[in-house]
This record gives structure tokens, C-alpha cells and sequence, in this order.
């Protein structure tokens, strides 16, 4: 583990060991990685994409190329624009081709990776290629729920700025 991606007050997941938690060790390979998938995923679940891809794009610079570290939150920032264009610009051709590109970067990162279900992530961006209309109510699930946003993600998200 990187000392800059180390933060003691990333606590563990609410449930399971996913892929990225050290159980032994008590803590996550990169804290900062989960900080900012937490942040992330309750901002797209609230609908505030473009936060949501802030989350996941400004951790990304953390990690260098080809690392699945990279990967994930390339996949993520990706996911996230996707759906800020399908919702926010009704752009259906720019979601297409955001979800394309997020489904190459997330091919072999593990499916409960920091917590996520990368699995439904893939089958839903696959699904919303041929029918947009799947990503109504769609959430992404994190450690077995679907977290919603509150104050503290808000504040994260204003502090990458």
C-alpha cells in the first residue's frame, strides 16, 4: 500500500470482505480509493452524477496506468458521465459510447471490488447499449445496500474542487 492513499478514518465495509478490505490488517489496501468509491456511489445514487464522477475522477490520478486501481475508477468516472449525459442532456449517443468505454476498463476488475457490484454495473450499462430506459431508478449497490447521499458527501465532493 501507497502512504498517500492510507487514511486511518476510512472505516470497513458494512458487511462481507470485498475485494480491496485487508481483513488481517483491518483496514483497505488504499482507504482513499474506498473514501472516494463510498462518496461516489451515494452521489450517483442521489442522481448528482457529476459529482458522483468528481468522486471517482480525482482519485483516479492516484494510480498509474494499467493497474486495476486505475481501472476501476477510470470505469467509474465513465459510468458516472454516462449517466450524466443520458439524464442531464438526454444524449443517448454520448451515454452509448461513455458506457463502451467504461465496460473495456471494467472487464476483469473483480466484481465486489471495494465493495461494489461490478457485476450490475456491467449488465446494466449492457442493458442501457440497446435500451436507455433501464437506467430509470437505477442505483448501484454498495456493500449489499443501495446508500443514499447526505450532507458528507456533498462536502467531499465541494472539496476536490
Amino acid at each position: 500500500m501507497d502512504d498517500h492513499t492510507r487514511d486511518e478514518s476510512v472505516g470497513p465495509p458494512r458487511v462481507g470482505t470485498p475485494t480491496g478490505w485487508l481483513p488481517a490488517e483491518g483496514h483497505w489496501e488504499h482507504d482513499t480509493l474506498r473514501r472516494a468509491t463510498v462518496h461516489g456511489v451515494r452521489l450517483f445514487n442521489a442522481g448528482e452524477f457529476h459529482e458522483s464522477h468528481d468522486c471517482f475522477e480525482d482519485e483516479w490520478y492516484n494510480y498509474g496506468s494499467g493497474t486495476t486501481e486505475s481501472k476501476f475508477l477510470h470505469g467509474m468516472v465513465q459510468v458516472a458521465a454516462g449517466a450524466y449525459k443520458h439524464f442531464d442532456f438526454e444524449d443517448d449517443g454520448g451515454m452509448r459510447s461513455l458506457f463502451e468505454t467504461a465496460l473495456q476498463y471494467l472487464h476483469g476488475v473483480p466484481r465486489d471490488y471495494y465493495g461494489v457490484d461490478l457485476l450490475d454495473v456491467r449488465e446494466t450499462m449492457t442493458r442501457a447499449l440497446e435500451d436507455p430506459t433501464v437506467l430509470e431508478g437505477w442505483q448501484i449497490e454498495l456493500d449489499g445496500a443501495f446508500p443514499a447521499a447526505d450532507n458528507s458527501d456533498f462536502a467531499y465532493a465541494e472539496s476536490l474542487e
